[in-house]
Formats: structure tokens, C-alpha cells, sequence
């Protein structure tokens, strides 16, 4: 286990040096695409992370060879050669594509050749374990297609759920975690060293996607970009095949006996390594079968781009950048690391019931957007200020009656400023007298005939001072006319009048 730490160590801090100075490489170099209608971030950001995840590898696999246990993969197995050409291969393309865009079918027929690639020199899938009915030996153009597919769709899914800041190194780092655990199982509790390549692959894994992540979490400084998602698809899709198929039951040394259900509880080790892989990319997988049957039932090409992936949908419902990607990771844990638990102990109930527990709150957690929640007014100081609905309803109460007496105060002030200029137009010397009150006579200073004439079609001041009760008014200023003043105006409102 200390060896395994130690090449996930140097192949995180490989991969976090190199990110820095691949950065300012690639700004240098132009890997900095304009920013597209389906992106999310808001600047340009430069690509190309997949460089500095590549050496890293290279780095892991290096120090792997010169240490005393694990040098016997690299003895025993040709299987870290063939990840290495076909990493190699696929992370050149990558580079291509950042850089210059290539063609979706250029970038599938160079996954289908990096998977050919790992073909030839042996790692390919050469028996499935069926359940029910045991293992099935396959041909050798059988193994070969089942190898490259599974490598292809591994790559796609992976790339296509890379749209958020640090959701693809995240969700990989997690399912390479489960991976190792699983691998490492069944290396030392079983002693089968026919894992020992897949569990080194997760080890080497989760240390590029660690040292890559605290340059791409939210607000991304750079982007791993086609080189660095086809890259840990590769390496994911390497250690499944790795392992997929070879498990041996008699090795395992298990108890078959007693009734069906026992042998079946008893195989399952036998039957993960088939689940595994479909486990560990269940949420990208499912990505990538809804792009592809979206965009076809729109008429388009399968690898168009688009805004409706899963970590877009989340955006829609109205989780933020950092939620919506802890959302993501949530539930690739809970599939990957559940599956591993279920392997060890199936015939454990508890360990089902949590499962169905965190399902739970994880849909609680995805629809929490859709809901308003009730907050008590004493726990109105506990929580963030969105939730503190009693302050939000008394200031909007207050907003709804505050216009209603502030239109009615433009009315008055718009009436008295209308007809005092209309007074001044008129060319009328200043007004003398004393208005008499409304309350006796009903009548007020109207102002001359012309100022009359120009507002014979407003409403009288008099009527309106009958309607609603008014005081006795005084004469304000010359040339301009007064008006009564309701009692239900504010106080300060009668001073200024007076």
C-alpha cells in the first residue's frame, strides 16, 4: 500500500507543477478558443491541462518500475507498455484538437486506433464472466471489438460530462478511488496478481486527476481540454479491461455450495468485475446515451455540441456552478463506492438501506431549487438571508402601500405647479384676497379666466375636498392656487402646506 501512495503522490505533484507552466504555454500558444454558446465560463480560459496530466503519468509509471514490489506488473505484463502507446496516442490528438478543432469522426478514429493499439500488445478482454451460466472464453475478433467499444465509449462519456470547472477530474478521481479499492481486493484478499495492472492504472489515476484539480476547480484557471478528458477515459477504460475477465473463480477459492442464492451471493465478486466499468461511468454513460438520442431526434449529428447535458440541466433548475459540480460528485460516489460495498458484503441488508437512505437525500439535495422553504421567525438569524422570508414580506407590504400615497401627493403637487404656471402664462398680476374656506362655502381661489379655461376638464378642487373631507385652506403664494388638504395626509405634510 506505501508504494501505491508513493506513485500517487509523485504523479500528483508531477501533474500540479506542470500545470502552471503548461498554462502559460498554452496562452502563448494560442489554446485559448473564443468562448462558445454552450460554455459556461465567461472568459476566455486556456487548454491544453492535458499535457501536464500526461507527464504525470509518465512520472507514476517510471517510479512504479524502479520500486521493489510493484516492479513485477512491469515484469509479468505488458499491460503498462500498451496503456502507455495507446495514452500516448490518444493524448497527441487531444493536443491536435485543443489547438486546431479537428473533426469529431478524426477524433473517433483515433480512439478506435489507440484502443487497436493497447489490442496488439495484449491488453484486450479475452473471457467474460456470465452470470448463471459461468465464464465464456471469446474469440479473438471478439475480444478485440468488445475492447475497442468499451474504450470508445469510455472516452466519450468522459469527455462529454467534461463541462463544468473540475466536474470530469472529479468524478474520474472517484471512480478510479472505488477502482483501486475493488482492485486492491481482489490483488491482496484474494491473491490474484492478475490485478495488480488495473490497481496500479486507478492509483496512477487518481494522483493525475488530484494534482490537476486545485488548478481546475471553480473559477478555472485552465482547462484539461480533449487531451486531458480522452486521456483519464483511456486510463479508466485500461484498468476495467485489465480486470474484466480475470478473476477465477478457483483462485478465488469460493463456497459454491448450499443453494442458488448462496452461489450466487458467493460469485458476485466474479460477476463485478463485468459491472464495474458500467458502475464507475454510470452517470457519464448516461450522459452520452441522452446527447446522442437528443440530438438525433433533432436532426443533428451525434457529437454536436449542445446545452443539454446533465451538469446544464442542474444549472437550469437553479444550482450554482459549485453545487451543481458537488451534486455530480455526489452520486457517482454513492453508484461506484456502493457497488464496492455491496461486493464485499451482499448479504448485508444495512448496507442496501443506506444506499436507498442517500438516494434520498441526494434527490432531496437535486430538487431543493424547486422549493421555498418556511422559515420560523426565531431561526430567521440562523440562515442565509435568502430563506429569511418574514423580513422579505413586511418590506414588500411596505412597497405595496407605499405607492398609493406617494401617487397621490404627485397628483396634488402636479395640479398646483399646472396651474400656477398656466396663471403666469396668462400674463395675470399677482392674486389678493383671502380664500375662503371649503368647509362653509365649498368654493376656492380658482385663479383667473384663462387658468380656468386651460383646466376646465380636471377634476375641482372643491369637489375633491367634498369627497374625502378637507380643512380650511389658506392662500399659499401669488399666482398660485390652493388646494385643501385631506386630514389623512401626514402631519408634516400640513406644515409645508402651512
Amino acid at each position: 500500500m506505501r508504494e501505491y501512495l508513493l506513485t500517487l503522490c509523485i504523479t500528483a505533484a508531477v501533474t500540479y507543477l506542470l500545470t502552471g507552466p503548461v498554462r502559460k504555454f498554452a496562452i502563448v500558444a494560442g489554446a485559448m478558443p473564443e468562448i462558445r454558446a454552450r460554455d459556461v465560463h465567461r472568459e476566455p480560459t486556456p487548454r491544453l491541462g492535458g499535457i501536464a496530466m500526461f507527464f504525470g503519468l509518465c512520472a507514476g509509471l517510471l517510479v512504479a518500475d524502479h520500486l521493489p514490489n510493484l516492479n513485477e506488473v512491469f515484469t509479468k505484463s505488458n499491460e503498462p507498455r500498451a496503456l502507455l502507446s495507446g495514452a500516448a496516442l490518444i493524448w497527441l490528438i487531444g493536443v491536435l484538437d485543443d489547438k486546431f478543432e479537428i473533426d469529431a469522426l478524426i477524433k473517433l478514429g483515433g480512439q478506435m486506433i489507440a484502443a487497436g493499439v493497447m489490442v496488439v500488445q495484449g491488453l484486450t478482454i479475452l473471457w467474460l464472466p456470465v452470470p448463471g451460466y459461468g465464464t465464456v472464453s471469446l474469440t479473438q475478433w471478439q475480444g478485440t471489438l468488445l475492447t475497442v467499444a468499451l474504450v470508445v465509449i469510455t472516452i466519450n462519456a468522459v469527455n462529454f460530462v467534461d463541462g463544468l470547472d473540475g466536474l470530469a477530474a472529479g468524478m474520474v478521481c472517484i471512480a478510479a478511488a472505488a477502482f483501486f479499492m475493488y482492485a486492491y481486493r481482489i490483488w491482496y484478499g484474494y491473491g490474484i496478481e492478475a490485478a495488480a495492472p488495473a490497481t496500479l492504472f486507478a492509483a496512477i489515476l487518481m494522483g493525475m486527476c488530484l494534482g490537476f484539480l486545485p488548478h481546475n476547480m471553480h473559477p478555472a484557471r485552465i482547462f484539461m481540454g480533449d487531451s486531458g478528458s480522452m486521456l483519464i477515459g483511456l486510463v479508466l477504460a485500461a484498468g476495467a479491461i485489465s480486470i474484466t475477465g480475470q478473476v477465477d473463480p478457483d483462485a478465488m477459492k469460493l463456497n459454491l455450495g448450499g443453494s442458488s442464492r448462496d452461489a450466487t451471493h458467493a460469485m458476485l465478486p466474479v460477476f463485478i468485475p463485468l459491472l464495474m466499468p458500467l458502475t464507475i461511468i454510470a452517470i457519464p454513460f448516461a450522459d452520452l446515451v441522452l446527447a446522442i438520442v437528443r440530438r438525433t431526434w433533432k436532426g443533428q449529428s451525434p457529437f454536436a455540441a449542445d446545452r443539454g447535458h446533465l451538469h446544464h440541466r442542474l444549472l437550469e433548475v437553479g444550482h450554482s456552478h459549485s453545487r451543481a459540480v458537488l451534486i455530480m460528485y455526489f452520486w457517482s460516489a454513492l453508484i461506484a463506492f456502493g457497488t464496492v460495498a455491496y461486493s464485499v458484503h451482499s448479504t448485508n441488508m444495512w448496507i442496501l438501506l443506506m444506499i436507498v437512505a442517500l438516494s434520498a437525500v441526494g434527490l432531496v439535495l437535486l430538487l431543493l431549487p424547486r422549493f421555498t422553504p418556511h422559515t420560523p421567525g426565531w431561526a430567521e438569524g440562523f440562515v442565509p438571508p435568502r430563506y429569511r422570508r418574514r423580513k422579505a414580506a413586511l418590506a414588500a407590504e411596505a412597497a405595496a402601500a407605499g405607492p398609493a400615497d406617494t401617487s397621490y401627493e404627485e397628483r396634488v403637487a402636479t395640479e398646483a405647479s399646472g396651474a400656477a404656471e398656466a396663471a403666469e402664462g396668462a400674463g395675470t398680476a399677482e392674486a389678493t384676497g383671502t380664500a375662503g374656506t371649503a368647509g362653509r362655502s365649498g368654493k376656492a381661489w380658482r385663479g383667473p379666466r384663462s387658468a380656468r379655461a386651460s383646466t376646465a376638464r380636471r377634476r375641482s378642487a372643491p369637489a375633491r375636498a367634498s369627497r374625502i373631507g378637507a380643512r380650511p385652506v389658506r392662500r399659499v403664494d401669488a399666482g398660485r392656487q390652493t388646494r385643501p388638504i385631506p386630514d389623512e395626509l401626514p402631519a408634516r405634510m400640513h406644515r409645508r402646506a402651512d
